[in-house]
């Protein structure tokens, strides 16, 4: 009976197996149309804008060009869709895109009800503080007896109330309508603390009139984890979306770079064999060429690469690494290995 039992869930595996490969969904729609169709932001600074040319940049049109470039050895055979935030579930539900890169945070409830997938976390988002550098504190901890702009009924009111609640320091709130009226409210002296999540605050700061006079706080009070989204039942996809990710930040933890990936291609070690195919078969488990990750990493770089092109020391924006530093660096991106 126990044989039978093993043979009949044996069997069963290999029909499961069967029908994945059968029906692989996203990835065969993508190799056959040959083009890549990513869901990205209409525009926003570092994630992804269009210049003059109509040509696409940043940090998430990166994200999109590697998958293509891992998937069909083309980073520019990629279609970008410009969703707005009402429009980016919907599309990507309808199918109208095959995967949403678009500075998206991962709730449970969009994880959950919304028959989407989350494929991992590529940059660590939240609430921050920014203040003129004339207040002379490089922390959080030292806003005892600030005033706070707040905007009025936002998730900002939570968010700030709990942190100087924790830390039992005082502050004063300034209430204000919009975002508008909190950038005039905080050029006129009227509060020395701006509020908002960490990107749109180094956003702001490039609006201020000296930039330099204000800085962004290190502390993060809540949790906005950013990361590409599949629709949920197609698991060859998500793998590859998955693993496209991991690959990225695998490359900057191995000193794998865009720049010296031919130097690395004898003599290296053997995680960087595997991640650049040139061991092991592991593109074959996600239905791609075993040189997948190689394709990605020459067209976009590493994870470093990527961030501080678009987001960081080479960008408009100077954002620090912060929490997206890797785990070696006391950060929190970290990826298995390819092995």
């Amino acid at each position: 009976m126990a044989g039978t039992t093993r043979t009949v869930v044996l069997a069963a595996t290999i029909l499961s197996l069967g029908t994945l490969f059968a029906d692989a969904g996203v990835l065969d729609n993508v190799k056959e149309r040959k083009t890549l169709q990513c869901g990205v932001n209409p525009g926003r600074i570092g994630f992804s804008v269009q210049d003059e040319q109509q040509a696409w940049s940043g940090f998430d049109v990166d994200y999109c060009r590697a998958l293509a470039a891992a998937v069909l050895g083309d980073p520019t055979a990629v279609t970008f869709v410009p969703l707005t935030a009402r429009e980016r579930f919907r599309e990507l539900q309808a199918g109208q895109i095959d995967v949403l890169v678009r500075d998206t945070a991962w709730t449970m409830a969009r994880d959950t009800s919304f028959g989407l997938t989350f494929a991992g976390v590529n940059f660590y988002n939240g609430m921050a503080f920014m203040v003129p550098k004339a207040l002379g504190i490089d922390s959080a901890l030292q806003l005892t007896g600030a005033k706070v702009c707040i905007e009025s009924g936002s998730a900002a009111v939570v968010a700030v109330t709990e942190y100087f609640r924790v830390h039992s320091m005082t502050y004063t709130v300034v209430p204000v309508e919009n975002d508008e009226k909190q950038k005039a409210a905080y050029e006129l002296g009227l509060c020395n603390v701006y509020t908002g999540d960490l990107v749109s605050l180094y956003g702001v700061r490039l609006q201020l009139a000296i930039p330099d006079d204000n800085i962004v706080l290190p502390e993060i009070l809540s949790k906005e984890p950013y990361g590409p989204v599949v629709l949920q039942g197609d698991d060859r996809w998500f793998a590859v979306v998955k693993w496209v990710h991991f690959a990225l930040v695998n490359a900057e933890e191995l000193g794998v770079t865009s720049q010296n990936i031919d130097s690395l291609q004898t003599g290296a070690s053997e995680d960087v064999r595997n991640l650049l195919g040139i061991d092991g078969a592991f593109g074959e488990g996600i239905g791609l060429a075993n040189d997948w990750a190689e394709k990605a990493i020459r067209a976009v770089g590493n994870y470093g690469e990527i961030f501080e092109r678009n987001l960081g020391s080479g960008s408009q924006l100077q954002i620090a690494r912060g929490l997206n530093r890797l785990w070696t660096q006391g950060g929190l991106q970290f990826a298995p290995a390819i092995r």
